[in-house]
């Protein structure tokens, strides 16, 4: 099995030879990258299988590259973890927001880094089983890790196809947050519930990108369908 490939963007030479240190120990390459400007000239040259990505890097912040990556096609898909200082609320949902899948607030343990980026690259692995789900105009070709709706591409993060994934598995039930943490996320990883309502969001506005019919129900206190609305 090919070792998963992780590009480490982080101006702090002693992190990085620690996050090397531990990534190699668990079977991962490293290769590495000391700004934003070189993170995104690498990632064109040679796709890494996931980017462990500083929040505060010179050149061009972590936000920014992150949300570049979000806008191409070619990258669009690729699993990014934001790596932050910051541990305040509102900072941390604004890393989400620029499309991370997942935040680890510095300190943190190596243990629980690797944790986490063996659940987004999991997260973000295609199912191998060939299966189409389908609920009203939406169509997900698991397979070819494609989601359309009414014939017209619809483009996901590896973490909202997962959650739509799920939603769609089961149409009509509702689930909260805490049940979606444990299906999406998985048990070894600890994500706060207020995540989920971060991609929950991102989801609806990628579903409902040509004005389409919210199908995205949310029950208050309890949590998320996918249903048909009212009337429809």
């Amino acid at each position: 099995m090919t070792k998963p490939t992780v590009l480490i963007v982080e101006d702090e030479a002693p992190l990085v030879t620690m996050l090397r240190y531990n990534l190699e120990k668990e079977g991962f390459q490293v290769c590495e990258a000391g700004d934003g400007e070189e993170a995104l000239v690498q990632i064109a040259e040679r796709k890494p299988d996931i980017v462990l990505l500083d929040w505060m890097l010179p050149l061009v912040s972590g936000i920014e590259v992150c949300r570049q990556l979000r806008r191409s096609p070619e990258t669009r898909a690729l699993p990014v973890i934001m790596l932050t200082a910051r541990g305040e609320e509102n900072d941390r949902v604004r890393g989400l927001d620029s499309g991370a899948d997942d935040y680890v607030v510095k300190p943190f343990s190596p243990s629980e880094l690797v944790a986490r980026l063996r659940a987004v690259i999991r997260r973000a692995q295609p199912s191998a089983a060939e299966e189409v789900l389908q609920f009203a105009d939406v169509t997900m070709d698991l397979a070819a890790h494609r989601v359309s709706r009414s014939g017209k591409t619809v483009h996901l993060g590896p973490t909202e196809f997962r959650l739509l994934r799920h939603l769609m598995r089961y149409p009509g039930r509702v689930f909260s947050r805490e049940q979606l943490l444990d299906a999406v996320w998985g048990h070894d990883v600890y994500v706060e519930p207020r995540t989920v309502d971060v991609h929950i969001r991102r989801l609806r506005k990628a579903l409902n990108a040509y004005g389409d019919v919210d199908i995205v129900r949310t029950v208050r206190s309890a949590g998320y369908a996918i249903d048909r609305p009212a009337g429809h």
